[in-house]
């Protein structure tokens, strides 16, 4: 009696069915030739539909394309063939995806699909997929690998682990080549240095340029531990994993809790290492306590120093006293609420009416103590007690 043996590894697709049709066959020829014509067909009726349920266990699939280039290299507990001979169906697969005979993704899985011609592989349940390059560990429940259009898809649950961040979101989106990541649905991404939230419905993380970019509105948080020191949102956002510093664009605003400032422009940087934040279009800065507002058409605020220098077309508001200070550049001690006003400086006030002019000025807004100098002509403004 002949017995099939049980196949530990495969070298390619087909090997396994061809060698069990073939001891089917072999079975079929050993015969006596005086067998009925009837048992021969039932004989190849088994062969037939042998082949169509095989099953084998502890198996390697090797795919190449065209070329002659690994696709992918997969190892799995048991693999059972379609009966079109076009996918198997895969039990614990853990193996190698390639692109140009390089392995760029290590992926495991509970369990998969995988497709004869190339085209796909697709993987579900407990999916960890590593990206050899970076280190990049993505897990969720689905998977999908398709080496012709360079896409790996990993969704359902995906959270993602890096050394520069920690993400989670519905969905990511890798292309190799580009290293390119895309992230949608409900995205949470966590710088680790500088200590930054970032929120979003879309991110695009450049893995090679140390890049986290938005073209859609977000949110991000400067975070010190679990309390928030800041926070931005702005329609288009750049986080610069590497120089530390994000960039806002239309309708920006940065708010500080120390000291507490408002800051809106429609183009921002903010260096977040050494708490510089620039504007580099019209931007206005308010002091919410002393109900202070000042607009200019660029400025750079110092957080650590807090002052605020601002520069053309700049325009100081005292909402408490109806007090107004216009200047060619501004500084503005946060602390000490001192500010210092050169070039064709004006200064208004309603209690009591007051309308001066001058090169220079010194003083604060909020008490209305301003001391305007220049030339021959000094004039200081004290209120009425």
């Amino acid at each position: 009696m002949v017995k099939l043996m049980r196949l530990e590894k495969v070298g390619n697709w087909r090997t396994g069915k061809l060698i069990t049709l073939a001891l089917l066959l072999s079975l079929t020829a050993c015969r006596s030739s005086d067998r009925a014509s009837d048992r021969l067909a039932e004989d190849s009726a088994a062969a037939q539909q042998v082949t169509e349920d095989v099953t084998l266990a502890n198996i390697t699939l090797n795919q190449a394309n065209e070329a002659g280039q690994t696709l992918w290299r997969v190892k799995a507990q048991s693999v059972t063939y379609s009966p079109d001979n076009e996918t198997a169906n895969v039990i614990n697969p853990d193996g190698e995806l390639f692109q140009d005979g390089k392995a760029i993704y290590r992926v495991q899985a509970q369990r998969g699909t995988v497709e004869q011609n190339g085209e796909r592989i697709r993987l579900d349940g407990a999916i960890v997929a590593t990206d050899l390059r970076s280190g990049a560990i993505l897990k969720g429940n689905e998977l999908s690998w398709e080496p012709k259009q360079d896409l790996l898809i990993v969704r359902n649950g995906l959270t993602g682990t890096h050394p520069q961040l920690r993400l989670s979101a519905n969905e990511a989106r890798l292309n190799n080549r580009q290293r390119r990541m895309e992230l949608t649905g409900k995205v949470v991404a966590l710088v680790r240095d500088p200590s930054l939230r970032v929120q979003a419905e879309q991110l695009v993380w450049l893995m090679d340029q140390q890049k986290v970019n938005s073209d859609r509105p977000a949110q991000i948080q400067q975070l010190r531990g679990q309390q928030t020191i800041a926070q931005a949102k702005s329609d288009r956002s750049t986080v610069d994993l590497k120089a530390k510093i994000v960039t806002l664009t239309q309708n920006a605003q940065l708010v500080q809790q120390d000291p507490p400032l408002q800051v809106n422009s429609n183009a921002l940087t903010w260096n977040v290492s050494n708490q510089i934040i620039d504007a580099t279009q019209p931007v206005s800065v308010q002091q919410l306590q002393q109900r202070i507002t000042v607009t200019a058409d660029r400025g750079r605020m110092n957080m650590q120093q807090k002052t605020v220098d601002l520069q053309q077309n700049v325009k100081a508001v005292g909402q408490r006293n109806r007090s107004q200070l216009t200047t060619d550049r501004l500084l503005w001690q946060i602390n000490t609420q001192q500010i210092t006003a050169e070039g064709n400086v004006i200064y208004t006030q309603a209690n009591p009416t007051i309308n001066v002019r001058g090169p220079r000025a010194v003083g604060r807004l909020e008490n209305q103590t301003i001391v305007l100098s220049g030339g021959r002509v000094e004039t200081q403004i004290i209120p009425n007690p």
